[in-house]
């Protein structure tokens, strides 16, 4: 068989992708279109910039920068601890799974496209798994923690705060307009897994949990 008939092979053998690429083109940064406190949905739709639904995938967006912040960190920390290279790689799977659930918020239900990227079921079945498996090599807790110990354990922390505010806000849009329903259960599960990355964190690190002492409160010393 000649190397051409292999190459056809190759390319037929490729499994379809479910989303469509982007085709983005940046080249103007600012347009003074939004100077008045307005902007655009996907779909051309003008919406005023504190709109919900603007508010909800801003919040989202927020999310991410907070998550390329901890994976920058975990990569850090990986000289010392390897095994957080399995972090490093779930929080760039991350980053992506956000901004295809920014793009879904982003467009009018009627306007979405049927290959538009999204949040699916295995989207939320893969943070499931992450979870389990970090939560084996953590022992039970006894108390509350508080975010410390190390960095990328606050950094975490921070994350799932966000996390669960975007939650709040995608609870208040889903009660007025139509969302699809795997984008809440991913922030929740998201924020689930957030807290788990820091306990093991820690526990990679050597670094001791902040455990919650209300003793330790200035009234109680």
């Amino acid at each position: 068989m000649c190397a051409a008939s292999c190459r056809n092979l190759n390319l037929m053998a490729e499994p379809e992708k479910p989303f469509a690429t982007p085709r983005i083109r940046l080249d103007r940064i600012y347009t003074r279109r939004g100077d008045a406190g307005e902007t655009t949905l996907a779909g051309g739709e003008p919406i005023s910039k504190d709109a919900d639904r603007i508010d909800c995938f801003g919040t989202v967006d927020e999310l991410n920068a907070f998550t390329g912040l901890a994976c920058v960190t975990a990569e850090e920390a990986a000289r010392q601890a390897p095994q957080l290279g399995t972090l490093v790689a779930a929080l760039r799977r991350v980053q992506h799974e956000l901004f295809n659930l920014g793009s879904i918020l982003a467009t009018p239900p009627e306007k979405v496209h049927p290959k538009q990227a999204r949040i699916s079921a295995a989207d939320v079945a893969r943070l499931e798994r992450d979870i389990d498996a970090a939560n084996e090599a953590l022992a039970p807790l006894s108390s509350f923690v508080l975010p410390g110990g190390c960095r990328l354990n606050a950094e975490l922390h921070a994350c799932r705060t966000v996390c669960r505010r975007a939650e709040r806000l995608l609870v208040r849009l889903a009660r007025r307009e139509s969302v699809p329903p795997e984008t809440l259960q991913y922030l929740n599960r998201l924020s689930d897994a957030f807290f788990v990355w820091s306990r093991w964190a820690n526990a990679l690190l050597g670094c001791p949990e902040v455990l919650w002492d209300p003793n330790f409160a200035g009234q109680g010393r």
